[in-house]
């Protein structure tokens, strides 16, 4: 009898010790809250059940039952079983105090551990505005009750956690994330961040009725949303073609008149002095082009290489960060501006036809894309392997290099581009290049100059690719030795 009540007082005294550390882990996340002033969506609080009542309650998706199960020659009961499994894969459960009092923290010290994080906002002038709290604050110009898209370049995987971070005392920001995180535990991670995952080139009509009406129901209800335009990470460093399933979705949720006033697309540009897969990447590329991958024993023993240099330097305090990581907030784009100019123009995008539909949201993706391209911050590494890249030779002189250096950034200036450190001494900006690239083997000092090494010679064209289109007069002998190949143009329209 006394173990049964040892027994049972322990486990009550556990019930307690839980209910009271989840308490004070929620006050901790409700203070931080309060103190970055963050704005969150009642609907991200809303729980998954209810949502999935909402959507299987939906006549969208009825219809769509019905006509998949006449195509399939299955049962609607069938078919209602496949929309819930959808709607379990696709559906998150956003938890605050997951967020803001671990998910912030960990990417506050893995980024600031990292890099230097700089962000600005494309209202001010690039000398100000290096921080994240400036960039936030210039945000406060939308309207309070705005529901704001952010439209992204996809550098890295690393830009979910950036910009989140970057936005953090704004917004929690819901991503559509790629097939790639459905695995243990990034899955249960990114849905208790509040993102919703979607299959890529994946044609089936019920599938993406349920995507469509998901992300039309989450707009309408005002939760702040990130999509990254390209729809992959860029293989080889240049901003790729506009895909414009996503934002298709989301504007399909401006027919209802009080959203269309609050919907605001915001451009958002990112660049880094290095993406952490950069390597992984280029071996994508050359995949794509028939070449032979590494096998996976091989890429595993690189990873190990990684992981135990880096934890030597960080030992022997010879730990040094990984250079910039920038983001740039451009001036939002009011929908309902844009609507009401394709109407004028006798578009009216909710009148016309699908495909004409399409075309007028490929345009907006399009234009988009181009402030995105125009946008993207110059980091020091970025503008060293440009300059390096465009000079001809595998050795380049350090005083023709700085030279070549100063002359692209007073052309960048000119175009009013986004270059870190726009009026500092140029030979510390390159000193800032100068210990990546010698730090990964891609430059190695040679007399007076420095020697371009040329296993890695593709990683110069990866980052000189990132800045290419804003160099003016120099951006075709940038393009002209690429060393990369071209990627073959694919279906735009797809997500």
């Amino acid at each position: 009898m006394i173990w049964i009540l040892i027994v049972l007082s322990f486990a009550v005294a556990g019930v307690i010790t839980a209910r009271v550390a989840r308490r004070r882990f929620v006050r901790g996340a409700l203070r931080a809250v309060h103190r970055s002033r963050a704005r969150i969506n009642r609907f991200k609080l809303t729980r998954k059940a209810h949502v999935r009542e909402t959507l299987l309650a939906d006549d969208a998706i009825a219809s769509a039952v019905s006509a998949h199960a006449a195509e399939n020659s299955m049962t609607e009961v069938a078919a209602w079983k496949q929309v819930e499994r959808y709607i379990d894969e696709i559906v998150p459960f956003f938890n605050i105090l997951t967020y803001y009092r671990i998910g912030l923290v960990v990417s506050r010290l893995l980024l600031n551990f990292f890099y230097k994080v700089s962000a600005e906002y494309a209202g001010q002038s690039a000398q100000s505005a290096q921080s994240a709290q400036s960039a936030q604050s210039a945000q406060s110009a939308l309207p309070r009750d705005a529901v704001v898209i952010y439209l992204m370049n996809h550098r890295s995987n690393a830009d979910y956690v950036l910009v989140g971070y970057v936005l953090s005392g704004q917004v929690a920001i819901s991503y559509a994330v790629g097939e790639w995180a459905r695995v243990f535990p990034l899955e249960h991670i990114f849905k208790s961040f509040g993102a919703y995952f979607i299959r890529r080139k994946y044609g089936e009509k019920l599938y993406h009725t349920v995507l469509e009406r998901y992300v039309q129901l989450i707009t309408l209800n005002g939760v702040t949303q990130g999509i990254f335009l390209e729809g992959g990470l860029s293989r080889d460093g240049k901003i790729g073609k506009a895909k414009i399933g996503l934002l298709d979705y989301v504007l399909g949720a401006a027919r209802d008149p009080a959203l269309r006033k609050r919907l605001y697309i915001v451009p958002v540009a990112i660049n880094y002095d290095r993406v952490l897969e950069d390597r992984s990447l280029l071996r994508e590329l050359d995949a794509r082009e028939g070449r032979k991958r590494p096998p996976k024993r091989a890429q595993a023993a690189e990873v190990a290489r990684y992981v135990w240099w880096n934890l030597a330097r960080l030992v022997a305090r010879r730990w040094k960060r990984y250079g910039r990581a920038s983001v740039v907030i451009g001036e939002p784009l009011s929908v309902a501006a844009w609507l009401d100019a394709r109407a004028r123009e006798g578009d009216d995008i909710f009148a016309i036809d699908r495909t004409e539909r399409l075309a007028q949201v490929q345009a907006l993706a399009d234009a988009a894309l181009e402030k995105i391209a125009a946008l993207v911050p110059v980091t020091p590494v970025s503008l060293a392997c440009a300059a390096l890249q465009s000079l001809d030779g595998d050795f380049v002189s350090h005083a023709r290099l700085v030279e070549r250096m100063s002359d692209m950034r007073d052309v960048l200036r000119e175009l009013n581009a986004r270059v870190i450190h726009r009026d500092g001494d140029i030979e510390e900006i390159f000193d800032r290049a100068w210990r990546m690239l010698s730090m990964r083997r891609i430059l190695v000092k040679t007399g007076s100059g420095y020697s371009i090494l040329p296993r890695n010679r593709p990683l110069v064209s990866y980052y000189a690719n990132s800045i290419a289109h804003l160099l003016g007069p120099f951006a075709d002998g940038v393009r002209a030795r690429d060393s990369l190949p071209a990627l073959a143009a694919g279906i735009v329209n797809v997500l």
